[in-house]
């Protein structure tokens, strides 16, 4: 029995040619992106969870401040992590991760290899219990047998070492501080939060921190965030109860701290990629959205199928009364109409399998991911199960109900209309435009914010600016600067410890006369030298610039929101202390971006540095290449031990909003499928009615109707039905694409004309799709239409 219906199947698909092809074609492209979608969002979610103590895993997030100065740092003072483990109940370990920044470059033999920035990092003897890191070669037990011990990643162990074993072999940092190889650590997972190249042991970072130096013993030092620190806590223990003991500590031994400052609370491991340090979302909106892309692109290609299985029910009407009537019962027809659609999605799937693994490379370049597509991983199969499942019912039950379902005298007698189903089928296209114009106008926002992030004047000129760290050149700044600035193809040098772009450094270690005492006041501090305004063209609201004279140490510069928010009246020639430093205010100038869009302008200082450690150069489009080649000659005479590299600002810019722009090509890619898939269906749509209307459509003919007569008559229902979807999905999407700007302070407007772009792009498309057909339909000879009457 079960053959039979395999057999009848194949040679329903194989008679229908056409009509298989626009199922097949819809349902697995449909299929295909539906899955890659999913991986993606699995992707996202999966971060950490790798981990088998996720679940009691929690960083430690630190509030600061209060109002609308009120932030909330990922990071908190060390001793955190020594007190939670000594005074908190339910803390059963703590780790702490500190970037190191104090290398750039380390040699191996006549090997010199750069480590980019963040990719080194302290951490405490415990991270190798408390996470699952796979420790390769070494001892879990005891990682760093002494401070001169290095844990590397085993690819950071292939670039230094080929095939030989690392362990022993001896790297030295910077030319000067020699690293022993004792273990090798699996690469971190691509859905980890946490990554390196190279791990240290915390030992060094507290031989620093002595407490001889500005700052205390690094267990003593509660004033410094800067620390990521994560505690394993037991699975009964309440995690605001541990915030708040921790608070309790932290004014305990940080006399003079304000109420507002300090305030620790536990963020689960598992939320750290999706959720900023204050529990907003961070990337969790996306998720959602894309996974609503993901049910919204498999619905319109399920849609498609049961449009065109309902709509041609009519021509199948006679096939099921005669099976009926030699013995067929309903539930046999129901299981070979389902059959038939089983066969079809096994089709599809096969080929939306070879679709996924050939565009998978170009979708991890645009997504910005490492994704793998493998057959043989259970988290794989459990997108496809999910998918196929839900697709399969929605596209599967209603066709073959229906199809089962009619009575065969009347199917014979030809009295079966299809009157019913084909409002069901208008509900449909209604609903699959519907989702596709939502797209559309999902597209063009996000477009629009892009482009609004790229013209948005930022207050400075970042434009051909190129920055670079100094080393060895820095006490050689002055004669550097003037043999550059006789170059033609440069016009700009400056110095600064601040990057213009992005400045994530902050502290709150400033005073004023009328300060209130309860005030948390946070602010940007920027060591510049007397060029670096000029240079980056920010304009003054009052006072002037440094000059470069010894008084300029204890001069400051501030934004405008720094006074506002500080409430200072009149402020050039005002007090002002800034760390241990009492100065006056010389300056006021107009505010400036210091960070993404999606944050408000915030406080900003700069204070006089004769040179820092990073050089800025400014140049132009066309003489770029020069300015570069001029800056390596003495890159190479001060610093032959590093290797040359720079990095342009509107670079750095652009890295800012790089999940934007990742989010802005798939949502392009994504509105072109959804538009592709439904235009599919409406042709095999427009096909199928212009076969039902074709003697209708010779009598017209024979009457005098004009092509572009017929042509109306067969698309203008169509239209009606998109034209509806628009009127339905404008306020929706409307909507939707306002609350995601809300993520960001500063965002273009949504203007009238996004709706009609979107609704004229359908209009179109649809009836470019429609009219092939229609015109086709039209242009036939009547003579052939009509000769059976």
């Amino acid at each position: 029995m079960f053959r039979n219906y395999i057999k009848t199947a194949w040679r329903n698909l194989v008679n229908k040619k056409f009509y298989s092809a626009i199922n097949i074609i819809g349902l697995t492209i449909g299929l295909a992106v539906g899955m890659l979608i999913l991986l993606w969002v699995q992707d996202e979610l999966s971060f950490d969870r790798f981990n088998s103590k996720a679940d009691q895993i929690y960083k430690v997030n630190a509030s600061i401040g209060s109002g609308v100065s009120k932030q909330v740092w990922p990071w908190a003072p060390a001793p955190v992590a020594a007190y939670a483990l000594k005074e908190v109940p339910g803390v059963v370990s703590a780790v702490r991760v500190i970037t190191n920044s104090d290398y750039t470059v380390f040699r191996y033999k006549d090997k010199l290899l750069k480590e980019d920035y963040g990719k080194l990092s302290w951490v405490d003897d415990a991270f190798f219990k408390v996470f699952d890191y796979k420790l390769l070669k070494g001892n879990v037990n005891n990682p760093f047998p002494n401070d001169q011990s290095v844990i590397i990643t085993e690819s950071t162990a292939k670039r230094y070492f080929g095939n030989a074993d690392p362990i022993g072999k001896t790297i030295t940092g910077d030319s000067r501080y020699p690293y022993v190889v004792s273990g090798v650590l699996a690469d971190f997972p691509a859905n980890s939060s946490i990554d390196g190249d190279m791990l240290f042991s915390m030992n060094i970072k507290k031989k620093q921190y002595n407490g001889n130096g500005y700052w205390k013993a690094m267990d003593e030092d509660w004033g410094n965030y800067y620390a990521q620190t994560f505690l394993l806590v037991r699975p009964d223990a309440s995690t605001k109860t541990i915030g708040e003991k921790l608070t309790q500590i932290h004014f305990k031994h940080h006399q003079g701290i304000k109420p507002t400052d300090g305030i620790f609370m536990l963020q689960p491991l598992t939320q750290i990629h999706l959720y900023n340090p204050d529990g907003s979302s961070a990337g969790m909106q996306i998720v959602k959205v894309f996974s609503i892309v993901a049910i919204l692109i498999l619905l319109i290609a399920c849609i498609n199928y049961i449009n065109l299985s309902t709509a041609r029910s009519m021509m199948r009407a006679k096939e099921v009364s005669v099976r009926k009537i030699i013995g067929a019962e309903r539930k046999h027809l129901f299981i070979q109409f389902i059959i038939e659609t089983i066969l079809c999605f096994a089709i599809a799937l096969l080929l939306a399998f070879c679709v996924i693994y050939a565009v998978m490379p170009v979708y991890n370049s645009i997504a910005g991911k490492q994704m793998r597509f493998d057959l043989f991983n259970a988290r794989v199969w459990q997108v496809i199960a999910i998918t196929i499942a839900a697709t399969l019912v929605a596209s599967s039950i209603y066709p073959a109900l229906l199809l089962s379902s009619f009575k065969p005298i009347n199917a014979l007698k030809g009295k079966i209309s299809g009157t019913g189903n084909a409002t069901f089928r208008k509900v449909l296209v209604v609903c699959q435009f519907a989702f596709s114009i939502g797209l559309i106008i999902g597209t063009i926002v996000i477009n629009k914010q892009l482009n609004y992030i790229q013209q948005k004047q930022l207050g400075y000129d970042k434009s051909y600016v190129f920055g670079l760290q100094m080393h060895g050149m820095q006490d050689h700044y002055e004669a550097i600067k003037a043999d550059l600035l006789n170059n033609h193809a440069i016009t700009g040098i400056t110095t600064g410890d601040g990057n213009i772009v992005n400045n994530g450094s902050t502290t709150s270690d400033t005073d004023w006369d009328g300060k209130d005492p309860n005030m948390s006041f946070l602010v940007h501090p920027y060591g510049i030298d007397k060029d670096y305004l000029n240079l980056f063209k920010i304009k003054f609201v009052s006072g002037g610039n440094f000059t470069g004279a010894k008084s300029d140490s204890a001069h400051w510069i501030l934004n405008e929101t720094a006074v506002r928010l500080a409430g200072i009246k009149d402020p050039v020639g005002k007090r002002f202390k800034f760390h241990d430093t009492n100065g006056i205010i010389i300056g006021v100038v107009k505010d400036f971006h210091v960070a993404s869009l999606k944050q408000a302008i915030e406080p900003v200082i700069f204070n006089y540095r004769a040179s820092t450690w990073q050089l800025f150069v400014k140049t132009t489009g066309k003489d770029a290449p020069a300015a570069i080649k001029a800056v390596e000659k003495f890159w190479k005479q001060y610093n032959s031990t590093f290797p040359f590299e720079y990095k342009f600002l509107d670079d750095d810019y652009n890295e800012l909003y790089k999940s934007e722009q990742h989010t802005a090509t798939l949502f392009d890619v994504f509105a072109g499928i959804a538009i592709f898939i439904s235009c599919l269906g409406l042709f095999g749509l427009a096909t199928y009615t212009a076969q039902v209307k074709v003697k209708e459509i010779g009598i017209r003919k024979v009457l005098g109707a004009s092509v572009a007569n017929i042509t109306t008559m067969l698309s203008k229902d169509f239209l009606v039905l998109v034209v509806i979807a628009i009127i339905i999905a404008s306020p929706i999407a409307w909507y939707a694409m306002n609350k995601w700007l809300q993520d960001y302070v500063y965002r273009t407007e949504l203007h009238w004309w996004i709706l009609a772009i979107a609704g004229s792009t359908a209009i179109l498309v649809a009836f470019i799709t429609i009219s092939s057909q229609a015109i086709k339909a039209a242009l036939n000879n009547p003579v052939k239409s009509l000769r059976s009457e």
